[in-house]
């Protein structure tokens, strides 16, 4: 294959190219997309593209903006670039920096801009950018064209010739497609925007501090690092109201800051618009923050070291909570109780999110601070309950078992008809009573920081069991909120709606 490497261009190069050439009175053509796996339908496609005009110039989504899921792109940008620079009929190629073609047609000015047929007609997988770019088009006066002939779906031959799945994974994704059309989960996802959610539970905030090891120490037998730099993410019920606002208009958060080291400007800018934050204050206490000595080079947690009171509410302080549950659940479609086991839920406030609450949707987190001290069978009642397999093993007192067996004994010990178990690489238990168990693999294909996937997988399925979805696709729809958690380190990027219908619509082709 001759690459060409003279016509593989930066943005600003393939502007000042286009420009010498529309000044020799040549028509530039412009094409853009992933071309992830570049085909035949691809190569028509330039062919008549090329029709149009002299000038044939092809620009690439950039690996970072390519929202069609976690496994994908399939091949990095600098091979789908070398690929396209090898075919004769390409003039220029260019890795576009923008997530669409808007800024990269104003920059370049090309004299037609060309898309496949398919576009004609925005169906399910149209493109959802696409408007913005035949907009910017349209502005600058350029020609639009659309291409005919066969069409084939990059994604849909990716997914049954180089899937990076197992074939358990491939059998569970085959009859899935065969139960549901892609209309109808994405109909699921898009109704969650009508419910109201509230969460309630303990505000965190989550440092990561990261180090280079320098060696040990001269007198004691420790690990010495150099500090090179911080990320501060928002946690705990925090993150959670973030991903529950990327799905659902309205999300009221009710939590508490401490009044030493309270952070409350961090915490009203890392929230979302459509999050309402009701801060009450812990007194005498700090603002509960998770600090994580984390080997830049590695990511390898060093250390973790936890600031908090967790002594339990009271007085005055729980009655403001009670005060803001009761003002607040009533009208809610679905009420998140996401318990740290910091003593902010305490029995008063369980008792009424149990009595208050419509949906009440329970997630009891295992961790450091809390460990054998937290079970979910202080809720006498919940709709749903979300656990992680550990979490099970704990509340059960068994470190063994089938986890149907051990799911089983739990539903003994509290009134849920509805439960889900997250087990990592093995995917998801799910259970209602009645019903049955059901079974979703994980889809997960790169794993950079673990913190921060249970959450997104508890209030995405909270939202869509809320609304009565298929087991299966709430299963789908959680692992895939997993799956996109696990890729940024903890919870510096919240769940939205986009990327899990993409990345849906992907794996359903």
């Amino acid at each position: 294959m001759e690459t060409r490497p003279e016509i593989l261009l930066s943005v600003e190069g393939l502007a000042s190219a286009v420009a010498k050439r529309r000044e020799a009175g040549q028509t530039v053509v412009m094409c853009h997309g992933v071309f992830d796996l570049l085909h035949i339908g691809h190569i028509r496609h330039f062919e008549q593209a090329k029709a149009h005009g002299d000038v044939l110039i092809v620009t690439l989504t950039p690996d970072q903006f390519v929202n069609k899921g976690t496994h994908r792109p399939a091949f990095p940008e600098l091979l789908r670039a070398e690929a396209i620079a090898s075919l004769g009929i390409v003039d220029y190629v260019a890795i576009n920096e923008w997530p669409t073609a808007e800024n990269t047609l104003k920059t370049v000015r090309p004299d037609v801009f060309c898309k496949g047929g398919e576009y004609r007609q925005r169906q399910l997988d149209a493109d959802v950018n696409l408007g913005p770019e035949v907009e910017a088009a349209k502005e600058l006066g350029l020609r639009i064209e659309f291409t005919e002939g066969l069409v084939f779906s990059s994604s849909k031959l990716l997914n049954r010739h180089f899937s990076p799945f197992s074939p358990e994974q491939e059998s569970w994704l085959h009859a899935f497609r065969e139960r549901h059309e892609p209309e109808e989960v994405l109909g699921h996802i898009d109704e969650l925007n009508t419910l109201k959610a509230v969460v309630v539970g303990e505000a965190i905030i989550d440092e990561y501090v990261f180090c280079d090891a320098i060696g040990k120490s001269t007198k004691d037998p420790v690990l010495a690092c150099q500090s090179t730099g911080t990320e501060t993410f928002a946690g705990g019920s925090l993150a959670i109201a973030n991903h529950l606002a990327g799905f659902c208009q309205e999300v009221t958060l009710i939590c508490a800051l401490g009044d030493m080291n309270r952070q409350e400007a961090f915490v009203r800018s890392a929230l979302l618009p459509n999050v309402k934050p009701i801060l009450l204050t812990q007194k005498n206490a700090p603002t509960i923050s998770k600090r994580r000595y984390v080997d830049r080079y590695t990511q390898a947690k060093l250390l973790e070291i936890y600031e908090m009171d967790d002594r339990p509410l009271k007085g005055g302080e729980e009655t403001a909570l009670l005060d803001a549950i009761y003002e607040s659940v009533r009208d809610a479609d679905v009420t998140v109780a996401a318990d740290y086991g910091h003593g902010f839920l305490t029995s008063k406030v369980i008792d009424t999110l149990c009595n208050e609450a419509r949906f009440l949707a329970i997630n009891t987190q295992s961790n450091a601070g809390n460990r054998g001290f937290n079970p979910v069978s202080k809720y006498r009642r919940g709709d749903y309950v979300c656990l992680a397999q550990h979490e099970v093993s704990i509340e059960t007192r068994m470190r063994d078992g089938e986890p149907r067996d051990l799911l089983d004994e739990i539903t003994q010990r509290i009134d849920c008809d509805q439960f889900t178990v997250t087990r990592g690489k093995f995917g998801t238990l799910h259970y209602e009573k009645g019903a049955g168990y059901t079974e979703v693999p994980s889809f997960a294909t790169q794993v950079s920081d673990r913190v921060g996937a249970g959450d997104a997988v508890f209030a995405l399925t909270s939202l869509l069991v809320a609304q009565k979805a298929p087991w299966d696709i709430v299963g789908l729809a959680g692992n895939l909120a997993g799956a996109h958690m696990v890729t940024e380190l903890g919870n510096r990027v919240p769940l939205t709606k986009i990327p899990i219908e993409k990345h849906i619509v992907s794996l359903m082709k």
